[in-house]
């Protein structure tokens, strides 16, 4: 996909240039950086589809690190998503995450890494969905793109307008808690989107296995914008 090529070409190009999603410095390490694959076997022990019990877990380590941030990573075929028929298809049920997932305290506020303009805006009230979910637009290098923030406060919907600017470093809103959320432990989804499809206000956060390669393309590693260390 050429478009999705150029766009990962000119992210490359400006990084490290990006301001901060959360108020956090992401890029100095300290994160705790989650396997939500099978291949951790700590979650057999763990009852995740349970989001009181999957928080402890979440937060219980994150807690033993400096940096109170968890980061659930692009591209990982997750056992997890269970916890909503959201998640179910006639014949494959999707499991490999679109985004990256920073796990951090309710209220956090979220901040835009570059200068854009609000595309749209939603509150996907699904169990297992996004919750509150802004979406931006951006124009860097002359390449046309999105970025999705999924899993906000209710209060970070109100007094949005079409088009409305934003700047780098402006804060759009805040992560909202387990009631607001789409019943999950609180955390931002951060997703860059290359081409959204028509899509307003929501986008597949988690694709089939077999579609894989097709959204992995229209989705870009968000890292290329966050700048975290060992992903």
């Amino acid at each position: 996909m050429a478009g999705a090529e150029s766009l990962v070409a000119v992210l490359r190009r400006h990084r490290g240039a990006f301001a901060p999603v959360i108020p956090f410095d992401l890029a100095a390490g300290g994160a705790t950086i989650f396997d939500l694959t099978s291949a951790n076997r700590e979650l057999e022990q763990v009852r995740i589809h349970d989001t009181v019990a999957f928080s402890e877990y979440l937060f219980e380590r994150i807690a033993a690190r400096e940096l109170p941030v968890g980061v659930g990573r692009w591209d990982e075929d997750r056992v997890m998503y269970r916890h909503s028929p959201l998640f179910d298809a006639a014949t494959e049920r999707r499991s490999v995450h679109l985004g990256i997932d920073l796990f951090v305290a309710g209220g956090t506020s979220v901040h835009t890494p570059l200068d854009g303009r609000l595309h749209s805006f939603a509150d996907n009230d699904r169990v297992g969905d996004y919750g509150p979910t802004i979406i931006l637009e951006h124009t860097l290098d002359r390449i046309c793109f999105h970025t999705l923030y999924g899993h906000l406060s209710r209060p970070s919907l109100e007094r949005l307008q079409p088009s409305l600017a934003f700047a780098a470093g402006d804060r759009i809103g805040w992560v909202g808690d387990q009631s607001e959320n789409g019943n999950w432990p609180t955390h931002l989804h951060f997703q860059i989107i290359a081409d959204l499809q028509g899509l307003q206000g929501d986008f597949p956060g988690v694709a089939a296995p077999s579609q894989r390669a097709r959204f992995l393309a229209l989705c870009p590693d968000p890292n290329l914008i966050l700048g975290i260390p060992g992903l």
